[in-house]
């Protein structure tokens, strides 16, 4: 049955930054039929990536960036992909476009993470663009609800699961992080600037020097979008590498927010659970969780 809100998404232009879900992205909509266009970030989008793009611009070029996507009938518009480095703007005297759109750029880049997301979205909105999020145009590669993968939660996981659960609805509201850890009833981290892979590296230290005691596998890490996160953007995402580290830092399992989470290279993320013992599972909310759990 096709996605309501797919239906009614024409042409795609694909704005790609680093890592492999641009790919993984295109491979799905080129599988669904869809047409679309890629278009590389400059300095950011890998090999791949930059291999099937149909233009590869800079920070410095918005004015052709605009142009590219009007003269190729792209009317919808997804953000995906990472971007790590400061924006470089030196090629902007080659691009009156982006000179004369300098005031609104600028005032794009003030403001805390959700601030800034918001205000690339204005942006595009604002040249007549419409700016869709995966699960308009690709929902199969979103967790769903439920366990994921082979292995289940035990019902000394739940508390767990419980705690770090609500650790991260506090961080959503200090718009501070996504993600927690909470071991043997207490939380134990919790994400800030560095992301959820540091800090499946600092719980995995914190286990190593004894800071945390539990003997053999135990705990959760929960990953959540923030209250009233625009989830075309920026979305809760772990794949096969949050797997290994959080085996590394001696988890039981992974749980998600379901329909708010992305999963990177799915069918080998659930595939290296299951082989590691790992239980992943697609939660609703913290009733959901409490329910679970009982």
């Amino acid at each position: 049955m096709a996605n309501p809100v797919e239906e009614q998404i024409g042409r795609l232009a694909l704005i790609a930054g680093n890592g492999s879900l641009p790919v993984q992205i295109a491979d799905a909509l080129a599988s669904d039929g869809r047409e679309f266009e890629v278009v590389a970030i400059k300095g950011e989008a890998d090999a791949a990536t930059r291999h099937m793009a149909g233009v590869i611009l800079g920070w410095g070029e918005v004015g052709r960036l605009y142009n590219f996507l009007k003269n190729n009938g792209c009317d919808d518009v997804l953000l995906i992909g990472g971007v790590t480095r400061r924006p470089d703007f030196t090629s902007i005297f080659g691009d009156f476009g982006t000179f004369r759109r300098l005031p609104s750029i600028f005032r794009a880049l003030t403001g805390g993470d959700d601030s800034l997301l918001t205000k690339v979205i204005r942006l595009f909105e604002k040249e007549g663009f419409r700016v869709v999020g995966i699960k308009d145009v690709v929902p199969q590669l979103l967790a769903s609800s439920g366990v994921l993968g082979n292995v289940q939660p035990k019902s000394k996981d739940w508390h767990d699961l419980e705690l770090a659960l609500k650790a991260t609805e506090k961080l959503g509201e200090l718009d501070i992080g996504q993600a927690a850890v909470a071991v043997g009833g207490r939380v134990i981290a919790l994400e800030g600037a560095e992301g959820t892979d540091a800090m499946l590296v600092r719980c995995a230290d914190l286990k190593n020097s004894g800071r945390v005691r539990n003997k053999g596998r135990s705990g959760v890490l929960v990953k959540t979008a923030k209250p009233g996160q625009d989830l075309r953007v920026d979305l809760p995402t772990i794949g096969p590498k949050t797997i290994e580290l959080a085996v590394s830092a001696g988890l039981c399992g992974i749980a998600v927010e379901a329909y708010g989470a992305l999963i990177s290279n799915k069918e080998e993320t659930l595939k290296k659970a299951d082989s590691e013992g790992l239980f992943l599972i697609g939660i609703d909310g913290s009733s959901e969780a409490e329910e679970a759990g009982k």
